[in-house]
């Protein structure tokens, strides 16, 4: 058995944090398995899916690394639906039924009033091939709903969950179509994994019920279903997540300079025992992958946390995987002197305009003024072939007898008008000998 997943989202929208969660845990187990991972695009509505937002989860998919092996999209499956929709009906497990949204409504409020669960009462089941006639000749146009075999309990062994049971006597059964011939979610997707050989479905706790309903459709088409692992829902660090933080996409996040790698990291491990950690690569990611490491309970998004996560993956990135990004002119000594002190990538610019000057220097006093002046004497008579830094700053010391912050920070304000920031010793021979002398005689 080869193990294939799918992510499955609705062209209708942008990817959110709680889709690429989704997509990297399939992606992940898929990978670390040896198996295939499928994109499906959702796309039978026809009026909200747009080949824009099916161009942009491709590339949003593609920005993360979480490339498919596979794409599949429901508005060209039609024909499959219909042939096991016809079967189906056949054998007497889908039916039509005519209430409208109001009378299912008020049905639900009668319900609600006894104390009672909102369940389907099937009265359509009850019509006779006459009754349907005179609706029909009447303009009413039927739904469409799967029956459940109230015979036996639904139950599965959930790869995070656990052991799951359900009382169908306590569900609906679930409309599949519409009155005007579109198709719900539920029947196309089960559809659509027997079809493409899907042997694991990964996704939130939100659809542990669908799973129950969607078990029956399966042995209703004769098909196995695929193991199932709903995992908890996404909350923010005062519980629910928020709208703005749940909204959050791939766009979103490359405009805060989140490197995808980060955001994999966090989304890997929030929800399991694991720590969240940096990481090199994404395959250092599939070792430790493992359902069986992911509690009940919600797993946290912090956005905090990610920007941490963040700043300590990019001070670990060689230049070769940031070069594409860097100031023209900035070279992999460069990147490796303003790497600690930078938390996106795009903040070397900052430090690089440093570099190659001018700065805006503070105004020194009189002593800092001579100080500093000597300090341009001294720099012009290095060697600058070697380590400018320690050679100019020794020399200070035993001229001039100062020593901590009065030798120092003088000549890191006069050379880059910061007070902090990287290391005087390698940024002094970026800056270089000629720009070093000309800002340390300028304060004068």
């Amino acid at each position: 058995m080869t193990v294939t997943t799918r992510f499955a989202p609705s062209p209708t929208g942008r990817l959110h944090v709680g889709n690429i969660r989704a997509a990297l845990h399939n992606w992940l187990f898929a990978r670390q398995q040896g198996g295939r991972f499928l994109l499906r695009l959702d796309d039978t509505d026809a009026e909200r899916s747009t080949e824009a937002f099916v161009e942009a989860i491709r590339a949003d998919l593609g920005w993360l690394g979480l490339v498919p092996d596979g794409e599949e999209r429901q508005s060209r499956r039609f024909a499959l639906y219909e042939a096991a929709f016809d079967r189906l009906r056949a054998a007497g497990r889908v039916y039509p039924a005519y209430e409208t949204q109001q009378e299912l409504d008020l049905k639900r409020k009668i319900l609600a009033g006894r104390g009672l669960p909102p369940v389907y009462d099937r009265a359509a089941l009850a019509l006779s091939d006459a009754d349907r006639a005179a609706l029909e000749a009447e303009g009413h146009r039927p739904h469409w709903r799967f029956r459940l075999d109230h015979d036996e309990p639904i139950a599965w062994d959930d790869l995070i969950r656990g052991p799951q049971r359900f009382d169908p006597k306590l569900l609906s059964d679930p409309v599949v179509r519409r009155a005007d011939g579109s198709w719900l979610y539920m029947l196309p997707s089960v559809i659509d994994d027997v079809d493409m050989d899907v042997t694991h479905v990964v996704r939130g706790e939100d659809h542990v019920t669908n799973t129950g309903l969607q078990l029956q459709m399966f042995a209703a088409l004769g098909a196995t279903p695929p193991a199932f692992a709903h995992e908890a829902l996404l909350t923010g660090s005062e519980g629910k997540l928020s709208k703005r933080l749940g909204a959050l996409g791939c766009d979103g996040f490359r405009e805060m300079g989140i490197e995808p790698l980060a955001l994999l990291a966090l989304l890997a491990r929030i929800g399991t025992s694991d720590p969240v950690e940096p990481v090199a690569t994404v395959d250092e990611l599939l070792h430790a992958f493992d359902f069986n490491r992911f509690g009940r309970a919600p797993a946290r998004f912090d956005l905090e946390e990610l920007t941490a996560l963040n700043a300590r993956i990019i001070h670990r990135l060689h230049y070769q995987d940031v070069a594409d990004r860097l100031p023209a002119g900035m070279d992999a000594a460069a990147w490796q002197a303003i790497r600690p002190n930078i938390d996106k990538v795009a903040d070397a610019a900052d430090w690089w305009a440093v570099v190659e000057g001018p700065v805006a220097v503070p105004a020194f006093d009189e002593q800092d003024r001579a100080y500093l002046a000597e300090a341009a004497g001294v720099a012009a008579g290095l060697d600058w072939a070697g380590d400018p830094w320690p050679a100019l700053t020794t020399l200070l010391k035993d001229a001039t007898g100062r020593k901590g912050k009065a030798l120092f920070l003088p000549l890191r304000q006069a050379l880059t008008g910061r007070d902090h920031g990287p290391d005087m010793a390698a940024l002094l021979p970026l800056i270089g000998k000629d720009r070093a002398i000309e800002r340390l005689r300028a304060t004068g």
